[in-house]
């Protein structure tokens, strides 16, 4: 069985975001205030290819206030 390790990515920060009923729009705010600088369209395309970095994941996990991953639910 083939992994699609983008799409678990993906739904993995989906996820985390979903369950703190937040959006692009609070997930671009939270990224400025750890220094990370970037347009909500963008961060939208990002997770949208699902092709992010790892950095790019924990930081957002890191803005959004998440401690702990279910890899499980992606």
């Amino acid at each position: 069985m083939k992994t699609d390790w983008e799409q678990k990515a993906k739904g993995i920060l989906k996820g985390e975001l979903k369950r703190r009923n937040l959006g692009y729009k609070e997930l671009t705010e939270k990224l400025a205030v750890i220094g990370i600088e970037d347009n909500e369209r963008n961060i939208a395309n990002k997770v949208s290819r699902g092709s992010f970095t790892a950095v790019f994941l924990l930081q957002c996990l890191e803005a959004i206030g998440c401690s702990n991953v279910r890899l499980d639910d992606a």
